[in-house]
């Protein structure tokens, strides 16, 4: 005896089998599964840290080794550089070879050493750390150590390089102009209007050593005001942070920042 072949499902019962609720399959409770769901959320946090101190220690292996953001706080490189913007450092231009005349610098305020008989000494008017909150201070130093927040403008200034070691730099030639090696320049770069110098001067660069000033030479507290002082107006190269190579901020004033090679194509 034969049995009976099965007969396909009408429409309608098929209907009816797929609008029955379907079991749902019961969460495993054994031990390892509940371990696995206690630290699924254990393990995002630790994976959400590492990713967060991997990038904090890039930023921070690239500012010390390679280049760093910096403020602009004063009027002293107008029109080259505004208060305001930021500008990236490039610290190889230090590290593997060496800055050259006509590089803007960034560079540790040169006044303000142990031999300083006092706060006049320094180019920067020194700000004391206990004028800001605890809290800020905490805040800014750790964003600072990891090259998020620009240094503090009180411990760094920002000048263009005219004379390096072995130079003699003068002001003023005949026609008013400064003087490297008795070859006058023609300093493209100054604020229009400005003079090359208001202040008379004649030095003789130290090896290792550097004349700095100001684009905006009426508004600069630079080399030719600090000759009394412990450097007598010479940055030492230990000084120097590195070289500016862009203006990162605002963005409508983004630009690369170039030598002026041509200023002093004529100096021996």
């Amino acid at each position: 005896m034969t049995s009976p072949l099965p007969t396909a499902k009408t429409p309608s019962e098929a209907k009816q089998d797929s609008s029955r609720p379907k079991r749902r399959k019961k969460p495993r409770n054994g031990p390892v599964a509940r371990w696995l769901r206690q630290h699924r959320k254990i393990g995002l946090v630790v994976e959400t840290v590492t990713v967060i101190a991997g990038a904090l220690l890039l930023s921070l292996l690239i500012k010390t080794f390679l280049m760093q953001p910096f403020y602009i706080p004063s009027e002293s490189m107008n029109d080259t550089l505004a208060v305001g913007d930021r500008v990236l450092v490039s610290k190889l231009s230090v590290s593997i070879s060496d800055v050259r005349r006509g590089d803007v610098i960034v560079f540790k305020d040169p006044g303000c050493t142990t031999e300083a008989r006092n706060d006049r000494d320094c180019w920067l008017t020194p700000v004391r750390a206990q004028d800001r909150p605890l809290p800020v201070r905490a805040i800014n130093s750790v964003l600072t150590t990891v090259g998020l927040l620009p240094p503090a403008s009180d411990q760094f200034l920002i000048k263009r390089i005219i004379g390096v070691g072995g130079d003699h730099v003068r002001c003023c030639s005949e026609d008013g102009r400064v003087e490297v090696n008795g070859t006058a320049i023609t300093e493209t770069y100054l604020r229009p209007g400005s003079l090359p110098s208001e202040v008379e001067f004649d030095v003789t660069v130290p090896q290792d050593h550097y004349w700095v000033m100001g684009d905006n030479r009426q508004n600069s507290q630079d080399s030719r005001y600090h000759s009394n002082g412990p450097g007598q107006g010479f940055v030492p190269r230990e000084n120097v942070v590195g070289s500016t190579f862009a203006r990162m901020w605002p963005v409508n004033r983004w630009a690369w920042m170039t030598n002026p090679h041509e200023v002093f194509a004529d100096v021996p």
